[in-house]
């Protein structure tokens, strides 16, 4: 009954708590960013029903923040087999720190996408040379993001 207790056995726990916090942290910043860019498309369909589709930018962008929240899970997910190769602690909780950093990054870009979009759409109504400022601020946006989570690849 000596079983030494070395805390290897609850690294998994961490490792998918990484992935699930990459996850859910993301697709909260995306679904924010479509519902509240979403609400000025609406808007811009009441007053210029011919420009919806150039305003639809900043609902895509928001959704693509979603998918880079599952790429970085299952990437990690599939990292963790203790089977196969030692987990440890220390994978853990890099497992954990990437997909806080992912998740968190994918949150905090949704909300800021879903504000610039909304008021880029209501501006863009007012004034036609405003949609280039407003895809240029939505890439400024969401490129860190996807620069972020290119480089967890290499974990």
């Amino acid at each position: 009954m000596s079983s030494t207790f070395s805390g290897d056995e609850t690294a998994p726990f961490f490792g998918f708590l990484g992935a699930a916090a990459a996850l859910v942290f993301s697709c909260m910043g995306a679904a924010y960013g479509t519902a509240k860019s979403g609400v000025g498309v609406a808007s811009m369909g009441v007053m210029r029903p011919e420009l919806v589709m150039k305003s639809i930018v900043p609902v895509v962008m928001a959704g693509v923040l979603g998918i880079y929240g599952l790429i970085i899970a299952v990437i990690i997910s599939t990292g963790i087999n203790p089977k196969a190769k030692s987990y440890y602690l220390f994978d853990g909780y890099a497992h954990l720190s990437s997909g806080l950093a992912c998740g968190l990054a994918g949150l905090s870009a949704g909300m800021a996408i879903g504000i610039v979009g909304d008021a880029g759409v209501s501006d863009y109504e007012v004034m036609l040379l405003g949609f280039l400022a407003l895809v240029e601020s939505v890439v400024k946006l969401i490129f860190p993001v996807g620069l972020c989570c290119g480089l967890e690849l290499g974990m």
